[in-house]
C-alpha cells in the first residue's frame, strides 16, 4: 500500500475549492486567451469595451460615496468631490473620459463587425444584442452627466422630456415614468437608472452577447487604460455652472454622441420626426442588416450594397455631429437665429450624401478589385520577413523603458507631494502606456527565446559542367604517294606482336640486335 508524498496546506485547498466551484459558472465557461505575441485589437474591441465598463463601475462606485441625489445639493456635491475629497477630481476625470471611451469603443466594434461581415457566421443574436447594448451605453452616459444638474444637463433634460412627450399615444405616460412630476423626482429617478437599472441590463445583455472565446491581451488593456488617464490629464473635465431657473442659460451643446440628434432638432422641424423617428429608423435598419444581407462572402469588396449603406451612415454621422457642434459666431444675432439650422439646406446635404457615398463605394470597390487582379497576375514575391530584434537590442529597449518608468514614478511622487494636481493623472497614464510597451517587449523576447533556431540554408548546388562535345568526324583522305628518291617519314615505334613461346625460342635474335653478352653493363651472368 503506497502513501502519497504530496502535501497541500489549507490555503492551497481553499483556492482549489474556489476554482472548482467557479468553474461551473457561466463566467468560467468562457475561454480566455492570453496572446503570446501582438495581435490586432480590431478582433477584440468588444472585450476592451467590457474592460472600460469595469473601470466605470469601480470609479462610479467610489463617486457614489459622496454624491447626493438631491435637487439643490447635486451640483454642490460634485463640486465637493472635485475640490475637497482626496483624489476625487482624478476619479471623476477617469469616470467621465471612460464613459466617452466606452461609447467610442462600442461604435468602432460595431462598424468593424459590420464591414467584416462577422454577423453572417450564425451571429445574428450577438449582432442584435450588440445594437441594444450600444443604445443602452449611450443612455447610461446620458443619464450620468445629467445628474450633475448643471446648465448643460438642464438643456439635455428639457430636450429629452420634450421628445418623450411627442411620442404618440404613450408619450405623456412615458415622460411621467422616466422624468417624474418635476426636477426633484427627475434627479432621483435618473440616479436610479444610472447606478442600478441600466448597469443591470448591460450586464445581463453582455452575458448573452459575449462569445465563448475571448481575447484578453494584457498590454492592450493597459494601453487603453493609460490612454483614458492620459486624456483625463490633458483634457480635465469641467463642472459647468449650476442651473438656476431665474438666470437665462447660455449657449451649450450636448456630448459628441448626441450632437447629431441635436443637429436634427435645430432644424425646428417636427420633434417626433427629427428626434424619435429618424434615430428609430437608423437603429431598426442596423437591427435588420443580418437578415437582409444575402451575400455569400464576407469581405466588404464582395458586398457592395451593404458596404455602401455602411459608408453612407458613417458620412451622415460625421456631418450631423459637426453640424450639431457648429454655432454661428456672430453674437449680434439673436440667440434663436444663431441656433436654428435651415432645414432645406440641411436635408438637401443629407440627401446628396447618399449618391456620393454610393459612388465613392463603387469606385473604391472597383479599385480594390483591379488591384487584386493585378496582384494575382504578377508572380508571387517572397513574403516580407517580420521585424526581429536581437537579444542585445531587446535588453537595451527594456532598460530604456525601465529607466523612463522610474523617472515617471519619481515625477508622480513629487506631483503627489505638491497636491496631486491634474498633472499626476497625465503621468500615471504615461506610466501605464510604458508598462504596456515593456510587457510587450518581454513577451516578444520570451517568444523569440522559445522559437527554434532557423534551419541552416544549404548552399546552392553548382551547375554541373557540360560534357565536351565530340569533334565532328573528318572524311578519310587517301595517302599521298611518295615521289621517287624521297625517304618515307619515320613511323613511331610499334610494339611487336608477342609470339608463342616455342616460336619465340626458335627464332634467333634479329639481325643487328645486341645480346646480353655484348652489353658490358648488363647484370646477367658472364660467360667463362
Amino acid at each position: 500500500m503506497g502513501a502519497s508524498l504530496t502535501y497541500e496546506n489549507s490555503l492551497t485547498r481553499f483556492f482549489r475549492w474556489v476554482y472548482a466551484g467557479v468553474e461551473r459558472t457561466i463566467f468560467m465557461g468562457m475561454k480566455f486567451t492570453f496572446p503570446g505575441r501582438f495581435v490586432s485589437p480590431l478582433g477584440f474591441l468588444g472585450m476592451l469595451t467590457f474592460v472600460i465598463f469595469i473601470i466605470l463601475g469601480i470609479t462610479g462606485a467610489l463617486l457614489m460615496l459622496w454624491y447626493e441625489p438631491i435637487l439643490d445639493r447635486a451640483w454642490h456635491s460634485v463640486e465637493n468631490i472635485d475640490k475637497t475629497i482626496p483624489y476625487g477630481f482624478h476619479i471623476r476625470n477617469i469616470h467621465y473620459h471612460a464613459s466617452n471611451g466606452m461609447v467610442m469603443m462600442a461604435l468602432l466594434h460595431m462598424y468593424y463587425q459590420y464591414f467584416s461581415g462577422r454577423y453572417k457566421i450564425r451571429n445574428e443574436i450577438l449582432w442584435v444584442t450588440g445594437i441594444i447594448l450600444g443604445v443602452l451605453t449611450i443612455l447610461e452616459a446620458f443619464t450620468g452627466y445629467d445628474i450633475i444638474f448643471s446648465e448643460r444637463a438642464e438643456l439635455a433634460i428639457s430636450i429629452a422630456a420634450s421628445l418623450t412627450n411627442s411620442i404618440p399615444i404613450m408619450g405623456p405616460q412615458m415622460r411621467d415614468a422616466f422624468f417624474g412630476a418635476g426636477f426633484h423626482d427627475f434627479i432621483l429617478r435618473f440616479y436610479t437608472f444610472h447606478v442600478f437599472m441600466l448597469p443591470i441590463a448591460l450586464l445581463g445583455l453582455m452575458v448573452v452577447h459575449f462569445p465563448r472565446f475571448l481575447v484578453f491581451d494584457v498590454p492592450m488593456v493597459m494601453a487603453v487604460t493609460g490612454a483614458i488617464m492620459l486624456t483625463g490629464g490633458v483634457f480635465p473635465v469641467g463642472l459647468g455652472l449650476p442651473f438656476e431657473p431665474e438666470v437665462p442659460p447660455g449657449i451649450t451643446v450636448p456630448e459628441w454622441y448626441l450632437t447629431g440628434l441635436y443637429a436634427f432638432l435645430r432644424t425646428m422641424y417636427d420633434k417626433f420626426v427629427t428626434g424619435v423617428a429618424w434615430p428609430g429608423l437608423f437603429i431598426g435598419a442596423l437591427l435588420l442588416i443580418p437578415f437582409v444581407d444575402r451575400y455569400k462572402k464576407f469581405s466588404w469588396k464582395d458586398r457592395p450594397i451593404i458596404t455602401a449603406v455602411g459608408i453612407t451612415s458613417l458620412a451622415q454621422i460625421i456631418v450631423t455631429t459637426y453640424w450639431g457642434f457648429y454655432i454661428d459666431p456672430d453674437r449680434t444675432k439673436p440667440l434663436l437665429e444663431r441656433l436654428v439650422i435651415d432645414p432645406i439646406f440641411f436635408y438637401v446635404v443629407m440627401l446628396l450624401l447618399v449618391p456620393m457615398s454610393f459612388g465613392f463605394t463603387y469606385m473604391m470597390i472597383k479599385l480594390a478589385k483591379h488591384a487584386e487582379a493585378n496582384a494575382k497576375a504578377q508572380p508571387k514575391k517572397a513574403g516580407k520577413s517580420p521585424i526581429e530584434f536581437s537579444q542585445k537590442w531587446l535588453y537595451a529597449l527594456f532598460v530604456v523603458l525601465l529607466g523612463f518608468q522610474v523617472y515617471l514614478n519619481i515625477s508622480a511622487y513629487y506631483a503627489m507631494v505638491d497636491g496631486m494636481k491634474n498633472y499626476s493623472l497625465f503621468i500615471v497614464g504615461i506610466m501605464m502606456l510604458v508598462f504596456a510597451g515593456m510587457f510587450h517587449l518581454y513577451r516578444y523576447g520570451k517568444a523569440q527565446a522559445k522559437a527554434p533556431p532557423p534551419k541552416p540554408t544549404p548552399p546552392a548546388p553548382k551547375p554541373a559542367a557540360a560534357p565536351p562535345k565530340p569533334a565532328p568526324a573528318m572524311p578519310a583522305e587517301k595517302p599521298l604517294t611518295t615521289p621517287p628518291g624521297a625517304q618515307p617519314a619515320a613511323k613511331p615505334a610499334e610494339q611487336p606482336a608477342q609470339l608463342p613461346p616455342q616460336k619465340a625460342a626458335a627464332s634467333g635474335p634479329a639481325p643487328g640486335a645486341k645480346t646480353a653478352a655484348d652489353n658490358p653493363d648488363s647484370k646477367g651472368p658472364k660467360a667463362t
